[in-house]
């Protein structure tokens, strides 16, 4: 499976922005999928999770309310809502997905799939 990340870029705070991630997976609608991030030298960090129906998401604390991940199976895409922007927020951004959903969804260790990241940059 090939996960393309794409929608990054330089955001002041307070915008929004939206992410795509790609996939070559002829049966995306089994695969769950997940958005993790990594700031400058940070640890890679679990963002926003969906399951493969796209009826069940998990956040992180952090971005609750403020981040919404859809997937669409018949484009075969799964998104990355953005809003309310903070610095914070700067980091790397990388697509993951996976067969089927893992209760230790927030460990990289258990995607198995991984896009090439996009990176955002929100100034304060």
């Amino acid at each position: 499976v090939q996960l393309q990340a794409s929608g990054g870029g330089l955001v002041q705070a307070g915008d929004s922005l939206t992410l795509s991630c790609a996939s070559s997976a002829r049966t995306f609608n089994n695969y769950a999928t997940a958005w993790f991030r990594q700031a400058p030298g940070k640890e890679r960090e679990f963002v926003a999770g969906i399951r493969w129906s796209g009826g069940a998401t998990r956040d992180a604390d952090s971005v609750k309310g403020r981040f919404t991940i859809s997937k669409d199976n018949a484009k075969n895409a799964v998104y990355l809502q953005m809003s309310r922007l903070k610095p914070e927020d700067t980091a790397v951004y990388y697509c993951a997905a996976r067969y089927g959903w893992s209760v230790q969804y927030y460990d990289t260790s258990t995607w198995p799939y991984w896009g090439q990241g996009t990176l955002v940059t929100v100034s304060s």
